[in-house]
């Protein structure tokens, strides 16, 4: 479980990267909801956390492609590969990054 930021530090509508190795971001959607996918864009490296959040949809800033943070499925090209999502909570007001396993590693 990874510390990320006070939940009032992380508006709706807005994002936070955590320096985690991959990179790991962190979204507050408009209807409340917090959604952890890895940071690297699946079709090419780009940053998530950059991209335009349009309800549970992560826009990449550099080709458009799309993610459903509830899934991590993309939801258009150029992407083709998903990117691996993160369960999130929140305790005594701290968002927390619960770090899902790599495909194909012992957890």
């Amino acid at each position: 479980m990874i510390p990320v930021c006070r939940l009032e530090d992380l508006p709706k509508g807005e994002s936070a990267r955590v320096a985690t190795n991959p990179p790991i971001a962190v979204f507050h959607t408009d209807d409340g909801g917090l959604y952890a996918v890895d940071d690297t864009c699946s079709h090419q490296d780009a940053s998530l956390a950059e991209g335009w959040l349009e309800g549970c949809l992560i826009e990449c800033p550099l080709h458009a492609a799309s993610f459903d943070l509830r899934t991590g499925l993309p939801t258009c090209l150029p992407a083709r590969r998903p990117v691996r999502t993160h369960r999130v909570s929140v305790e005594d007001g701290l968002v927390h990054v619960h770090v899902a396993a790599e495909e194909g590693s012992a957890a």
